[in-house]
């Protein structure tokens, strides 16, 4: 995936300061290989493979908007986080039908949570985004319609290698979310998300 580094995990997160975000990460034996904070956001960045013995990454990316952990927050109603995998979508069959965690390599690679539950979730590219799920579940879908990435009238079967790494629909979140460039590389991607 040319918009992150591959095997990474970001972890964007409002409503919480750098330091107290790095922190969550850190008492979990993930602390960040990067971070950064722009536009409101924080992030840190993982990588994929390290060694995890308490929550996965992604877990911890939705479990920090919740109750738990709102006496870090610097607005504990307003904490919301976007967790971001370049790791590969999981190749199981099982994985491909339901929305279920598959395994800890291959977690969804998108999920915007708030209130410490995942308000919509799912893999990127190659069509994967028509299975979302989540509380809202449809939270982006009139972008992804506009850019042709889900509904009836996509270039897939004429254009195998359109969006096939994801990268027009993580410009889509971006820009709807106001996500910081750093960490993402989002200049490598086609203008027309």
């Amino acid at each position: 995936m040319t918009w992150l580094t591959p095997n990474t995990f970001v972890t964007f997160c409002k409503g919480m300061t750098l330091p107290a975000v790095s922190a969550v990460f850190a008492q979990a034996d993930r602390p960040a290989v990067a971070s950064g904070e722009s536009s409101g956001w924080v992030w840190v960045t993982h990588d994929a493979y390290a060694a995890q013995d308490r929550e996965s990454a992604w877990e911890l990316a939705r479990n920090i908007t919740g109750f738990r952990h709102a006496d870090r927050a610097s607005d504990p109603d307003g904490v919301e986080s976007v967790f971001l995998a370049s790791t590969p979508a999981c190749p199981c069959p099982h994985g491909q039908n339901y929305m279920v965690p598959h395994c800890p390599e291959h977690p969804f690679q998108f999920a915007y949570s708030r209130g410490g539950f995942e308000q919509t979730y799912f893999n990127l590219g190659g069509r994967r985004e028509s299975r979302r799920s989540g509380a809202m579940a449809d939270l982006f879908v009139r972008e992804l319609l506009d850019a042709r990435i889900v509904g009836r009238d996509t270039p897939y079967d004429t254009d195998p290698g359109f969006n096939a790494d994801g990268a027009r629909t993580v410009r889509i979140i971006a820009a709807r979310l106001g996500l910081p460039s750093p960490p993402l590389d989002l200049g490598s991607v086609g203008a027309r998300a």
